[in-house]
């Protein structure tokens, strides 16, 4: 097929990097496939686009709400129109099922619907005053020039969640998405232009992450950012706008713990398990990687969950009837492997899985076999540890107690379910789980776009949630005003 060749979205244009530089994409499923082409932009292109955000935020924030909305609104109707062709493209570059990738463009329209809709009711609040002709209210306004950085593995959805709010907030953005599948972020801006953003409005540069994000991080024009990825480089953007007190929203990563006790319907257990650990390659931040089970029934769950992934059709996206595609990079691939060797050797037991699938038109891409880890102790890294790939580890508790105790045991909470016929200590880990978003008889991964989402300890800042209407409070501030009309 046809390389699609994509160039930076800077001030409405469509302009290359200055130093003509260009790197290429390839298929996962596939390397042998050119996907996409995009110019290695770095420091200077991203202070071209700061000033272009700069020059267009008086006009966009300048416009009501309303009109603001509408723009989202006529972006999500074309994104409609240009499901199927972004679907497969985005299987193509990024790996997932192409059901999944259906399913993520879609998320995508939905929110971009959501905000449009949302924009009739953006506002403050009237307030009692204390004394007789006295009015007493709050304004939402738009903070500036906005940052993003979003991540590879869902390189559409969660541009869009962080998108939406920001614009229709009335702030200008410059974004910079993963190197290794920004088309649809590139998509976005193409559909948001043809529905009439102005000019500068948005910005979009493909390029070395260090250059590109620094810049984002210690501009001064960039009034805040926020950020999806690894928390080593969540925790130094972090830092740099500490230093200079601009606001912040970073979320990162987990090790998502689902409980099962022994009162769960255990073949539910292990379809929640094996969707939410194997499901998108386990490339997910919310994906289950650790399965606390009670001990007296361990071991009839683990024969359950490895049929699962023995059953499961690994192969690439765009066939029909696959389950499970490939790594989405060499780089993820030959560090999934690396997990697994190093768990074996700390003495956790192979029950399934850890080998590379090379079958026939599999061997020219990154696939792996779903992974299946027992005997895992929680001292060991692969209990400690994101994977980020389709690896569960399996350990034994002995109690609900224990178990609560273990999912609790590490510094970042992101995603945490339970599987479990007893109500009252569903509550309980409702309440307990120190995670921030806790499902009871439901998949760790997928998340409602109407409903708030972060994570505690070291998967968030903590400060600011993605999604949902409170999405708005990061990207706005609230002005009080007080207005004596008593004389």
């Amino acid at each position: 097929m046809t390389t699609r060749q994509y160039q930076n979205f800077i001030g409405g244009e469509w302009v290359p990097a200055k130093s003509g530089k260009t790197f290429e994409n390839v298929n996962p499923a596939d390397i042998r496939e050119k996907v996409t082409q995009y110019p290695q932009s770095g420091t200077e292109e991203a202070q071209a686009a700061i000033e272009a955000a700069k020059r267009a935020y008086a006009g966009w924030s300048g416009m009501t709400s309303v009109a603001r909305g509408r723009v989202l609104s006529k972006a999500s109707q074309i994104l409609e129109s240009r499901k199927a062709e972004l679907s497969e493209l985005l299987t193509r570059e990024e790996g997932k099922t192409l059901t999944e990738s259906q399913g993520e463009v879609q998320r995508a329209i939905d929110i971009f619907r959501f905000f449009g809709g949302l924009s009739y009711t953006l506002g403050g609040q009237t307030i009692p005053h204390d004394l007789p002709g006295n009015l007493l209210y709050t304004t939402r306004q738009p903070l500036g020039v906005v940052g993003l950085i979003t991540p590879w593995n869902f390189p559409i959805a969660i541009p869009a969640w962080k998108l939406a709010p920001a614009l229709v907030s009335g702030n200008t953005v410059v974004i910079k998405p993963a190197s290794q599948a920004p088309a649809m972020t590139l998509e976005l801006a193409k559909a948001l232009d043809e529905a009439g953003l102005p000019k500068g409005a948005l910005n979009v540069v493909v390029g070395d992450g260090r250059s590109v994000g620094g810049e984002l991080a210690k501009n001064p024009q960039v009034v805040a950012l926020s950020f999806t990825g690894s928390y080593s480089v969540g925790h130094q953007i972090y830092g740099q706008l500490a230093a200079r007190m601009a606001r912040s929203q970073m979320e990162m990563g987990g090790k998502n713990p689902t409980i099962v006790l022994g009162d769960a319907d255990l073949d539910l257990a292990a379809t929640l398990v094996a969707k939410a650990g194997f499901g998108l390659t386990g490339q997910a931040c919310t994906a289950t990687s650790r399965a606390i089970v009670e001990r007296s029934v361990v071991e009839a769950f683990t024969e359950k969950l490895v049929a699962k992934a023995k059953a499961l059709k690994v192969g690439n996206g765009l066939t029909p009837g696959i389950e499970m595609g490939p790594a989405v990079n060499q780089q993820e691939f030959e560090g999934n492997f690396q997990f697994v060797e190093k768990a074996v050797k700390d003495g956790a037991k192979l029950a399934y899985g850890g080998q590379r699938i090379s079958d026939g038109e599999l061997q020219h891409g990154y696939f792996m076999q779903p992974t299946v880890l027992t005997n895992v102790k929680p001292e060991m890294q692969i209990a400690r540890e994101e994977v980020f790939g389709p690896v569960v580890a399996v350990l034994a508790v002995d109690n609900f107690d224990e178990a609560l105790q273990l999912a609790n045991s590490l510094d970042v909470g992101l995603s945490a379910s339970i599987v479990t016929r007893d109500f009252k200590k569903a509550m309980q880990y409702a309440e307990k789980i120190e995670a921030g978003v806790v499902k009871v008889n439901q998949i760790s991964t997928g998340l409602a776009l109407q409903a708030p989402f972060g994570g505690v300890k070291k998967s968030s800042t903590d400060s600011f949630r993605e999604q949902g209407a409170g999405a708005v409070d990061f990207y706005t501030k609230l002005k009080t005003v007080y207005l004596d009309y008593s004389a």
